[in-house]
């Protein structure tokens, strides 16, 4: 296959491969309830999404002190674990990874999740084969921040213009325009279409069937 623009495509986890959106808003809203905390809308529980989880807990309860921020991590790990029980790949996510890694495409992982989080996911989906690479928010800087991006592309002897980074989030697109690499959009994941549009991605998908077409037609 003759490459057209891209060597490197990085993935993000939550919402972009797997259907977590869901799960990861209830737990933010419980962790908030059972501290007798206000408790967040799903919009505003949704856009934290892709954030390190310390810096989920700022942005979706600013003010608070730092005591309130390490509760609510740990009653949010907590119910994630009992609300993640049900969570699967969107469908057709294994046959996009299979046909990219036959095409000799490097793939990777830049997620919000712990280092722990992402390395049970990976073994309970059979999918840590696929990528060359991962960053976890608790291993580098949190997005948007370009850190995932900038050590992936060193670990794997890429650059930056041949990567492309894949996300439902702002801070996905943020990250990757920071770090100076294209940035696609899927829309079926946390943040609303419109948000995701005004960082003008290379593409807007609709669903990981025409994320696949896409990047098998373009990238």
């Amino acid at each position: 296959m003759t490459r057209k623009k891209f060597n490197l495509i990085v993935f993000d986890w939550d919402g972009t491969l797997m259907d977590s959106t869901a799960a990861i808003v209830k737990s933010i809203q419980a962790a908030a309830d059972s501290l007798g905390l206000p408790v967040p809308d799903r919009e505003t529980a949704a856009h934290v999404i892709g954030l390190g989880l310390y810096e989920a807990m700022e942005a979706v309860m600013p003010g608070a002190d730092d005591a309130i921020y390490r509760q609510m991590a740990d009653r949010y790990r907590q119910y994630y674990l009992q609300f993640s029980q049900e969570i699967l790949l969107f469908d057709g996510v294994i046959d996009m990874l299979e046909d990219l890694a036959a095409s000799h495409y490097m793939l990777a992982v830049a997620t919000g999740k712990s280092r722990r989080g992402l390395d049970r996911v990976l073994l309970e989906t059979g999918t840590g084969h696929f990528f060359h690479a991962t960053r976890t928010a608790d291993q580098t800087y949190s997005k948007p921040h370009p850190a995932m991006l900038q050590e992936i592309t060193e670990e794997l002897g890429e650059s930056m213009r041949h990567t492309v980074m894949i996300g439902d989030t702002t801070h996905d697109l943020l990250m990757a325009s920071n770090a100076g690499a294209a940035g696609i959009a899927v829309q079926y994941g946390a943040h609303p279409i419109e948000e995701l549009k005004r960082l003008n991605p290379l593409y807007t998908a609709e669903s990981v069937t025409g994320l696949h077409n896409w990047l098998k037609n373009n990238a």
